[in-house]
């Protein structure tokens, strides 16, 4: 009888090595970070708080005591809040200090601690103190999965294979920050060089005192400031023209040529944007290999704890997914990881000698004709193997036996060793340790399909064999998930109503242009996870969406497919319909249950390629569905004039 997966030599398990068995793994799976920890909610409340604390805080303006110069202290906080928002999914320890800085930071821009009592402070702080609090669970459960798989190990130690120890983990990631470092370093040196070139030309140039008598005018003139000092008129540009209104007094710097106000000396937003854009990711990229570096060498400093599992390379992503010893079925994956091959180092010059100059072997000729079709044959056998990968069919990878050296847990790094062909493979994670518990993306294993295309739903034999012919109208609409989506959208725009209306309607700022151009998407996405609705008759489909219902015909409609956030009907004609968003499909997979958006866009299918199954009657005006973004545009009507009003 064959063996259901590829076995390690015996030889090469070492004495006391313990199998991990499904006991074992499911107390250590069990110990996994709860659902409410999940980085999403965290990342999404700080980067609510964040935006709306961005949005309320007034801009100072540009004076010659206090020009607007190289904003240093905007430039650092920003970066600290990009990389702690990154660092949530990543670096739990690091992130836990960004929060820190975060909220002492506000706390000083603010004049004290007073300030994180305003709405947009409270925010922070409830942000901050919940992802807090989900940082430190998941360090818990990170610390209480250690211990798990330390006493199923016991306690024998042994060390790394050899070619474990000369892995050289975190390569990619500095490779990758370097130039992104040498980018930013290049906006530093160029910021310092516009400063240190306006000094030297203010040094020398004359000061005046003038009076402002005309700020902006026609679009040409939008942003030049006219004032008079003496008998002379001058017109300079400025980037805020409502910071000067006429008779306001400004100080001036020229030299004949070139003039300046004082209070805008330069601008280097653009180096600043470069600094800030290429920084982040290169400092993430730098940290990231840095802490992968350090972990892999504490993992080769002594012996290692070692359990003997399965594991097979996963069939969407390349993933190493880790199952029991005794899941010979790999039916309940435990955790999964990426992983590069790493090889012993080999000498070439013990070996020279049995080569020639071109590095071939010195007794032969070069390979032959029988080769050349060898080497042709197994090309093509891997260029398909790749391609059946890419598209998510073909056979499962093998399932193998393998030795997994060093205690897994969330972040964690290890070193497993399978055989292939009779010899040793040793593969070095290259990203940190996952499990593979129920979280927003459900339980993954290898063999899993691609996610987000709609050959991953159910196939349509499936679904049809569940449905019954109905009599009346067939009807999917919003479930809680998509409306709890759309109560987190409301909260958003009323928040940013709020921010940008606090200190009154103001045409000429950047907060008024992003709630002008952001409230109309955002009322059509609210209304829409609100009240979308699919009413399915014997004549076709009712589609309500945030402003209308349409009428889509069966013999007009080509399709239906679901991904994320979005349901779209292909129609004949090469024309499409969207409902988006109706739904966070990854927090819906997360619950267990399948979101009403995909479970219509499989009944939909079924309907359409089974004419039998489709309802019999046609659907009454009041079950075809009603929009509902004119309420939405009333209820944000009345809130903005509320804000207006109070305060």
């Amino acid at each position: 009888m064959s063996t259901p997966f590829i076995s390690l030599p015996p030889e090469w398990t070492p004495p006391g090595a313990r199998p991990w068995r499904s006991a074992d793994t499911g107390r250590w799976l069990a110990a996994a970070p709860a659902r409410w920890a999940h980085p999403l909610w965290s990342f999404l409340g700080l980067l609510a708080a964040a935006v709306w604390c961005t949005a309320a805080a007034p801009l100072p303006p540009c004076t010659a005591t206090e020009p607007c110069g190289a904003d240093w202290w905007g430039l650092a906080f920003t970066a600290v809040v990009l990389l702690t928002l990154y660092w949530v999914w990543r670096q739990p320890r690091l992130a836990l200090t960004g929060l820190g800085v975060i909220l002492a930071g506000t706390a000083v821009e603010e004049g004290g601690f007073a300030g994180l009592l305003d709405p947009s402070g409270l925010a922070l702080s409830a942000a901050a103190g919940w992802t807090a609090a989900a940082l430190l669970h998941r360090l818990a459960a990170a610390g209480r999965q250690r211990l798990h798989a330390e006493r199923a190990a016991g306690p024998a130690g042994h060390p790394l294979p050899a070619a474990a120890l000369a892995f050289r983990r975190g390569r990619f990631s500095f490779m990758l920050a370097a130039p992104l470092l040498a980018a930013a370093g290049l906006g530093l040196w160029q910021t310092l060089e516009e400063i240190d070139a306006y000094e030297k030309w203010a040094a020398g140039a004359e000061r005046l005192t003038a009076a402002v008598t005309e700020a902006g005018g026609n679009d040409e003139d939008a942003h030049v400031l006219t004032a008079a000092a003496g008998n002379r008129t001058y017109r300079v540009e400025t980037d805020y023209p409502e910071d000067y209104p006429p008779g306001t007094t400004v100080e001036l710097l020229t030299d004949g040529d070139r003039l300046l106000l004082v209070s805008e000396p330069y601008d280097v937003f653009g180096w600043e944007s470069l600094m800030l854009a290429a920084g982040v990711p290169g400092v993430a990229f730098a940290v990231n290999g840095a802490v992968g570096r350090g972990r892999s060498l504490r993992l080769r400093r002594g012996r290692v704890p070692v359990l003997r599992v399965l594991v097979r390379e996963g069939h969407e992503d390349g993933r190493t997914w880790v199952y029991a010893a005794d899941d010979p079925a790999a039916a309940t994956p435990v955790l999964h990881f990426h992983s590069l091959h790493s090889f012993e180092d080999e000498d070439w010059e013990e070996n020279g000698d049995e080569y020639g100059e071109d590095g071939r072997d010195g007794d032969s000729a070069g390979p032959t004709a029988e080769d050349l079709a060898e080497v042709k044959e197994e090309l093509a056998r891997e260029l398909r193997e790749i391609a059946d990968a890419c598209r998510g069919t073909g056979p499962p990878p093998p399932l193998r036996e393998a030795l997994l050296f060093g205690a897994p847990y969330p972040g964690a790094e290890v070193v497993v060793l399978t055989a292939e062909g009779g010899e040793p493979v040793v593969e070095c994670s290259v990203t940190p340790v996952k499990p593979a518990v129920a979280g927003l993306r459900g339980v993954r294993g290898a063999g899993a399909r691609p996610r987000g295309r709609a050959d991953a739903d159910r196939p349509v034999e499936e679904v049809a064999a569940a449905m019954e012919p109905a009599d009346g109208p067939r009807t999917w609409s919003a479930d809680l998930g998509s409306r709890a989506l759309g109560v987190f959208l409301l909260l958003l725009e009323g928040g940013l109503t709020w921010a940008v209306l606090d200190d009154g309607l103001s045409w000429s700022s950047w907060q008024t242009l992003v709630l002008v151009l952001g409230l109309p998407w955002l009322i059509g996405s609210v209304s829409t996870a609100f009240g979308w609705r699919v009413t399915a008759d014997h004549g076709g489909l009712w589609v309500t969406g945030a402003w209308r219902v349409r009428r889509v015909p069966w013999e007009r409609l080509g399709g239906v497919e679901h991904t994320a956030d979005r349901l779209r009907f292909r129609l004949t004609g090469n024309e499409g319909l969207d409902l988006s968003p109706v739904g966070l499909g990854l927090a819906g997979r997360g619950t267990g249950r399948r979101p009403s958006a995909a479970r219509a866009a499989e009944e939909i299918r079924a309907l359409l390629h089974r004419p039998k199954l489709r309802p019999a009657g046609d659907a009454a005006p009041a079950e075809q569905g009603m929009p509902i973004g004119p309420v939405v545009v009333a209820l944000s009507v009345l809130w903005a004039a509320a804000v207006l009003l109070l305060l």
